[in-house]
């Protein structure tokens, strides 16, 4: 009974340690320059996406030239 107890007791005691020091090196931030921050990662994402289906919204004549012109190329 006594090694259970002592083994919880590790246990919590090695917890609390680690969630203390996972909390160090976060420091406090403002939850607005978090949400601003995430924002425009978002933003500047789905504009790359934007691009992307831009480039890539191709024809099937279109998808046929350019792998001629890179068959060529090769």
């Amino acid at each position: 009974m006594q090694s259970i107890f002592m083994l919880l007791l590790t246990s919590l005691i090695s917890y609390v340690i680690y969630r203390s020091l996972g909390n160090v090196g976060r420091g406090k931030q403002d939850p607005l320059l978090i949400r601003e921050q995430r924002k425009q990662y978002y933003y500047t994402q789905r504009q790359r996406a934007r691009e992307y289906a831009r480039e890539f919204d191709l024809t099937d004549e279109e998808i046929e030239r350019r792998l001629d012109d890179e068959l060529r190329m090769s």
